[in-house]
């Protein structure tokens, strides 16, 4: 995991989305938390929403990739999103990206850190992994 870790933070830094696209399954999905039905759910989606982003001059800036369990929790600043603007040029947010053999499967978006740990701790626990305090990096 935390290979796949450094790997994500690399390609989210650079901005690579070949890189991103390589450690993305085939079906992954990414939506709100417990959507019933994500936003996007594939690769080619996942990829067109960045590249929309990056297109808009979006930018994120990763402060951190924290490993729970078969999750990994990415804290990034984000600059030149519509909510980056209302916040007065930054808004901080959390990914969880599920990793199944070494493949993100899953993402879900949250505004808050305890949200995104706690949604990951659930998931983990939901599917017989580690639980609380198996943060690390």
């Amino acid at each position: 995991m935390d290979e796949v870790a450094q790997s994500v933070r690399a390609a989210l830094e650079s901005g690579d989305l070949a890189a991103f696209q390589g450690l993305l399954d085939p079906d992954v999905t990414w939506g709100a938390p417990d959507a019933r039905t994500p936003a996007c759910r594939n690769r080619d989606q996942v990829l067109a929403w960045y590249r929309r982003g990056r297109d808009a001059g979006v930018r994120g800036e990763v402060s951190d990739v924290a490993v729970i369990g078969s999750r990994l929790v990415v804290t990034m600043t984000v600059r030149a999103s519509d909510e980056a603007r209302r916040r007065g040029g930054a808004a901080l947010r959390y990914q969880v990206l599920t990793v199944r053999d070494g493949r993100i499967v899953d993402i879900v978006g949250f505004d808050d850190r305890s949200d995104a740990v706690a949604h990951a701790d659930r998931r983990n626990a939901d599917a017989g992994g580690a639980g609380p305090g198996s943060t690390g990096r």
